[in-house]
């Protein structure tokens, strides 16, 4: 299975939707409610455009279909989508004294625990070490907990990310050094 890593582009947005809803959908059934996931997906999962302007967000592909998703970010939100940060202001960090977020990251479940993941994560670790970050965090969710521990990262607290319709999401910040 010969998978490759490239860069998003604003035209990857319709099939970056698709992704995103069918990894939600069937990997957080095991974690989360129905209730909780369909939530989620309407007011925190979503594509983060400033992601792919800022060239931070990576697309695995196989046989020119997108089979994983995920990126960094040099700017302050930790999570969410677009319909997450309703046109507020996302400020740059500073690499000297905070860590660059690893974010939004999405596997099609046809292609979990093949190592795609892995393969972005690095792709994501190497562009902020290289953009001068010393370390990362990101919030993540219950299933992606146990990928981001075995990479070495480490729980630093729990965030319930509440919903407006009334539903929590119970996920981690989770840190590391480059």
């Amino acid at each position: 299975m010969k998978i490759t890593i490239r860069l998003a582009e604003v035209d990857d947005i319709s099939e970056l939707k698709k992704l995103i809803t069918e990894s939600v959908t069937h990997l957080s059934a095991n974690y989360y409610t129905l209730k909780q996931i369909n939530s989620g997906l309407l007011h925190v999962f979503g594509v983060d455009t400033q992601l792919i302007q800022d060239g931070t967000y990576f697309i695995a592909e196989r046989e020119n279909q997108i089979v994983g998703a995920g990126g960094w970010s040099k700017r302050e939100t930790l999570y969410g989508g677009d319909q997450r940060k309703a046109d507020q202001p996302d400020p740059l960090l500073d690499p000297r004294t905070e860590p660059a977020r690893i974010r939004a990251f999405y596997i099609h479940p046809r292609f979990s625990r093949q190592g795609v993941g892995t393969m972005i994560l690095q792709a994501c670790e190497d562009a902020a070490r290289a953009a001068g970050f010393k370390r990362v965090e990101l919030a993540a969710t219950l299933p992606g907990e146990p990928f981001y521990s075995a990479h070495g990262y480490q729980k630093a607290e729990e965030i319930p990310i509440e919903t407006p319709d009334g539903e929590s999401l119970a996920t981690f910040r989770m840190t590391r050094f480059l």
